[in-house]
């Protein structure tokens, strides 16, 4: 459904992504966050899933800024340590301008653009929401938001934890409800990474739930057919 495509942050930098665009008039635009995975074939159905919703769908490859650019790793425990390697190449401000250039793209077509993220993608998301001009935003299980927590969203703000994700605390949880109290926060039974069926941690009632709350939430601020 979608295509390899090329962008040009304000920097100078040129970075691929992917671009799955629906079959008739975009209700609006969507970035998806990669999670430290690169745009492998996960992300890429998902922006696939979004332009069969409706949606015109960019993910951003976001290592392209790293040693390995057109990155697309799997799920071993050796991907896995390579992906924590590659996102530390680069500034959590590198990355939010890359995203931007998928913004800008989506607004040139006049489309009203979210930005959703899963793990690293997240947090990434949750930075979009409080530092680019989009019209809402969705994290998936963002790992990295405390230090950021103090930052103030500019559009709704969507948010999905699952409670026996060792790697983001309850606690944490908490204090990311508390600091942001018009964000709508859900809680499932479910461990990290429950929306990648992909993974071991998928967890199919969850990530169901998660997209239906998701897709609801795009329709009030993004637009409807």
């Amino acid at each position: 459904m979608g295509s390899d495509i090329k962008l040009s942050a304000a920097d100078g930098h040129t970075l691929g992504a992917y671009r799955a665009n629906p079959t008739g008039m975009p209700i609006g635009g969507i970035v998806v966050c990669q999670e430290i995975f690169g745009v492998n074939a996960h992300i890429r159905e998902v922006c696939d899933g979004f332009a069969l919703d409706g949606y015109a769908a960019i993910a951003p490859a976001l290592y392209d800024r790293s040693s390995r650019k057109a990155c697309q790793l799997g799920y071993t425990k050796a991907d896995i340590e390579l992906g924590r390697k590659l996102r530390e190449e680069f500034s959590w401000d590198d990355t939010v301008q890359d995203v931007k250039t998928a913004v800008d793209a989506l607004k040139i077509d006049g489309l009203n653009v979210g930005a959703i993220g899963y793990c690293w993608g997240g947090t990434i998301s949750y930075l979009a929401a409080t530092r680019l001009p989009i019209e809402a935003a969705v994290v998936y299980y963002g790992g990295q938001i405390i230090p950021y927590v103090e930052e103030r969203e500019n559009c709704p703000l969507l948010m999905h934890f699952g409670r026996r994700d060792q790697g983001i605390p309850l606690a944490d949880v908490h204090r990311i409800t508390t600091s942001h109290a018009d964000a709508v926060v859900h809680l499932y039974d479910a461990d990290h990474g429950f929306n990648c069926n992909y993974r071991s941690s998928y967890d199919k009632p969850s990530a169901t739930l998660a997209y239906e709350r998701t897709l609801a939430f795009f329709a009030d601020y993004l637009g409807t057919p």
